[in-house]
């Protein structure tokens, strides 16, 4: 043990002396709660911003899908740059990238100026997103580094929660066109998160001198982008198929590449473990399940049923607070009986509380109906996250879980982008078959306008709820397949 800890503390002390740790700590958790309460924040603000930029229903999911496109492509490479060019290097200029792209956000004075914002936020987010519990581990040795994540995923659970109850209270008091504030006050957490990492790091050298796979993270972006480009153009009524043929082909040269190339960004052979693959593909379930509610709901009972901002951020609370409360005991749990059961388990509950969502939904009552079907929803992703975790990391050699971390991150941050795109395309079908005169999200006041909405978000809600029980099923599946055997990629 003493061999190991040695190395370990001598990496710790040249890379931050101890007295500046706090530093480093307080940079690291300022910086993921950016980019954590940038996700929930815009579920809120969106009527406001649609609203405010005359955006078109189409334009509202890229002001969310241009940063995420951005972020779920390029997030395995950012955690490569810096292994490759230094950790604290690419983290403070993914913070930097934000920060900019934060006030561009502010300022947008059209759409188009606002979904460009918004990719270029999404680039910053994927330098600076690894790096925040990475730069942790360089800063602390092995024996303080424990209570250090601690720490940060406490800070980070609270700032999130706060996130979509500050831009509530900030739409429904100041009032909707102050929505702006709401990614303006990203700027001075910014250069505060900036200002600690620059005097606390001392020493920010390279770990690797792997080459970066940027064909594998050209690719990618092309391929996703193509899917979502193409969703949105079929919504449109537009020639969809070029775009959706050249985000298939992409995709398909990126699995090619990444087989070849002997530096992966996302290393295949790890998918070979009946584990590890089902582990991901209940990942990617449930968060394109949550994000398309995240996304849809706002639309819905914001515009439509006129709830305020700060009434609907109570639709998320629950996950946040029972994410919070039963991470450690799920996780204990977890230990015991094993991962998979347990998963198994939040996915059934978080698929109840969807298919709840849906039944009401027509009902159109928001605290007495919606919000009980919510805090069920957030009850079963308390129950899913911890394990979900465990169930990549176990899956494969600890010398990879950095890896098989990153992977497991980019297919839930794909699963969003995807799930807004293809759950976009529900809704407008939806809302034009039971005959809504104006555009699923706007404001209006008309019984067949509110008919059409409630419908739209009922299928979604529907189609979340199956989702959901899919992955649960998934997990059992490669369970019994697998006889029960624990093997490590």
């Amino acid at each position: 043990m003493a061999d190991t800890a040695a190395p370990q503390s001598s990496a710790a002390l040249s890379f931050c002396a101890p007295e500046r740790r706090r530093g480093i700590l307080i940079a690291a958790i300022l910086a993921s709660s950016l980019s954590f309460i940038d996700g929930t924040v815009v579920s809120i603000a969106l009527p406001a911003m649609r609203d405010s930029l005359g955006a078109s229903f189409a334009q509202a999911q890229w002001f969310s899908n241009a940063y995420i496109l951005m972020l779920s492509a390029l997030i395995l490479t950012g955690g490569a740059l810096g292994d490759r060019f230094g950790l604290a290097r690419i983290f403070g200029l993914g913070i930097a990238v934000f920060i900019a792209g934060s006030l561009a956000t502010a300022l947008a004075p059209d759409p188009s100026t606002m979904i460009a914002a918004r990719a270029f936020k999404g680039v910053g987010a994927a330098l600076m997103v690894p790096g925040s519990l990475a730069i942790i581990s360089r800063a602390y040795p092995a024996e303080d580094r424990g209570r250090a994540i601690g720490i940060w995923a406490a800070a980070s659970a609270v700032t999130t929660a706060l996130g979509p109850i500050i831009g509530g209270l900030v739409l429904t008091f100041a009032g909707p066109e102050f929505w702006r504030w709401i990614f303006a006050v990203n700027l001075p957490l910014g250069l505060i998160a900036l200002t600690m990492l620059k005097r606390s790091v001392a020493r920010d050298s390279q770990t690797q001198s792997q080459p970066v796979d940027w064909i594998g993270a050209t690719l990618a972006t092309i391929g996703l982008g193509g899917l979502a480009f193409g969703l949105t153009a079929l919504q449109l009524g537009g020639a969809a198929l070029p775009t959706l043929g050249l985000g298939l082909a992409a995709l398909t040269c990126f699995i090619l590449h990444e087989q070849r190339t002997p530096a992966p960004m996302m290393p295949l052979t790890l998918f070979s473990n009946r584990q590890f693959a089902a582990a991901n593909a209940a990942t990617l379930c449930v968060y394109t399940a949550l994000a398309a509610v995240m996304f849809y709901l706002p639309q819905t009972i914001i515009p439509v049923w006129g709830i305020t901002p700060i009434e609907a951020s109570a639709a998320f609370a629950p996950l946040s607070v029972f994410i919070s409360l039963l991470s450690a005991r799920v996780g204990r749990l977890a230990d015991r009986v094993g991962a998979v059961p347990v998963i198994a388990a939040g996915s059934f509950v978080v698929a109840a509380g969807y298919l709840g969502v849906a039944l009401t939904t027509p009902w159109a009552v928001f605290w007495s109906a919606t919000m009980p079907a919510m805090a069920l929803v957030g009850l079963g992703m308390g129950i899913i996250v911890a394990p979900l975790s465990a169930a990549v990391m176990g899956a494969v050699d600890p010398a990879r879980s950095g890896v098989a971390s990153g992977i497991n991150n980019a297919i839930s941050r794909s699963g969003s982008l995807l799930g807004i795109a293809i759950f976009g395309l529900v809704a407008t079908a939806v809302y034009a078959s039971v005959g809504g005169e104006l555009s699923f999200g706007a404001a209006g006041d008309s019984a067949t306008h509110a008919q059409a909405a409630n419908a739209a978000f009922a299928r979604i809600a529907y189609a979340c709820a199956a989702l959901c029980a899919l992955g649960g099923a998934l997990m059992l599946v490669a369970s019994r397949k697998a006889g029960g055997r624990r093997t490590t990629a």
